[in-house]
């Protein structure tokens, strides 16, 4: 019998994120956001444009028309980031985020990260850098523990 490794539970979300993210209608980054309790899957979002709108698929890019650099200018998209939708999805529904576990494919912006703090996250995990670091001082002063993980592989492993 083949020898299967199990991933441990940060990959197996993070893997989880990958799949998420295949929804977004982003031209520039496909984000997938899951949010996590107690090995839990709380919420889950992605980037896109407002529920029942047009999108960039559609419409195109408006930063790319306007070539604004990745990591500025947020107001100058009609896409939600993943991070935001997983917070409107726990609102929408009910659901606390305190003390939940972020895992994204990207890591924050620094508007996302502040709504994060609100929503009293506990820990934040990606495999991908983003072009704002700005969030880092932010969970520092916060206590969001950040991790940085290698990108999990995309095959899914199925026991003989």
């Amino acid at each position: 019998m083949k020898n299967v490794i199990r991933p441990d539970i940060d990959e197996y979300f993070l893997k989880i994120a990958t799949v998420v993210a295949e929804r977004s209608t982003c031209r520039r980054h496909h984000v997938g956001a899951v949010a996590v309790r107690d090995k839990h899957i709380l919420t889950t979002g992605y980037n896109g444009a407002p529920s029942g709108l047009k999108d960039c698929l559609e419409l195109g890019c408006l930063r790319d028309e306007l070539n604004i650099e990745s990591g500025t200018r947020h107001e100058i998209c009609r896409g939600i980031h993943a991070e935001q939708n997983v917070i409107i999805q726990a609102a929408l529904h009910g659901v606390d985020l305190t003390g939940a576990t972020i895992y994204v494919t990207h890591s924050p912006c620094v508007l996302c990260a502040k709504m994060l703090v609100n929503a009293k996250i506990k820990r934040f995990v990606t495999f991908g850098n983003y072009a704002d670091e700005s969030f880092r001082s932010l969970f520092k002063e916060a206590g969001i523990e950040f991790e940085l993980h290698e990108k999990p592989p995309s095959e899914i492993t199925y026991l003989p």
